[in-house]
């Protein structure tokens, strides 16, 4: 898919991956960008260079209504960039209780099935379109520190499987992002060395542009993490599940 030209809608724009996103995409000529969030007024800083493709929508992807509102409004979308997301950081069983595990799963995964299922038939009159699912490396390997977190990124990454073979018919091109620790506000509880969001985004923009339809291992950290796994992938899991929640 040329991103040139190309109407994106991009969720959690006002996080620090989204607001990569957005940067990005108007660097590569996107016609317009629909940047939503649950309170537009966090998206001051994108919409304070007054930019005219840059199109604010209030949304929250765990709310049917304004899903269909956000459909509605965005019918021209081309390009959709699932990138909400939520995470508690808690233990399986040390969280006091399962509310943010629920919340987890409702915006990690429910929330980027609703968001394709609304828009999956206006892409496909679009000529197909591409969706990109933002997911993490803990779709591959279980963090206990994370561990609910890491369940529903599981979760999303079959998910955006069976997105890909569904969608396939109408051309539409899926990819699902994974990617390490990145220099966010989420991305603060886990430990150092952090990615830059530029650098997630410009491998999944170019992922785009080459027409991939698989997962995009972004980032360098990423790519060797990955490549670990790969070669050992019970090692990396045992090392990872030294990382256990904190006593409370």
């Amino acid at each position: 898919m040329d991103i040139s030209g190309s109407i994106a809608l991009v969720t959690g724009a006002n996080g620090g991956i989204g607001r990569a996103f957005v940067t990005d995409l108007l660097k590569r000529g996107a016609a317009k960008v629909y940047v939503a969030a649950r309170d537009t007024a966090s998206l001051g800083a994108l919409l304070k260079d007054g930019d005219r493709r840059l199109v604010p929508l209030p949304l929250d992807v765990t709310d049917p209504d304004q899903v269909a509102a956000a459909a509605s409004v965005a019918s021209d979308v081309t390009l959709l960039i699932n990138n909400a997301g939520y995470a508690a950081f808690e233990g399986a069983i040390a969280a006091t209780d399962m509310d943010d595990a629920r919340r987890e799963m409702e915006v990690n995964y429910f929330g980027t099935l609703a968001m394709t299922r609304a828009f999956a038939s206006q892409l496909a009159d679009a000529g197909g379109g591409t969706v990109l699912n933002m997911l993490s490396m803990l779709s591959l390997v279980s963090l206990p520190m994370a561990a609910t977190y890491s369940a529903s990124k599981a979760a999303g990454l079959s998910l955006t499987r069976s997105i890909r073979a569904e969608l396939a018919a109408q051309g539409t091109q899926v990819i699902g992002v994974l990617a390490v620790q990145t220099d966010t506000a989420m991305g603060a509880a886990l430990p150092e060395p952090r990615m830059a969001p530029q650098e997630v985004v410009s491998d999944a923009l170019d992922a785009i542009q080459a027409g991939v339809s698989d997962e995009v291992i972004a980032g360098a950290q990423t790519r060797a993490i990955h490549q670990a796994l790969t070669a050992d992938p019970k090692k990396v899991q045992a090392m990872m599940s030294t990382r256990l929640p904190k006593a409370a």
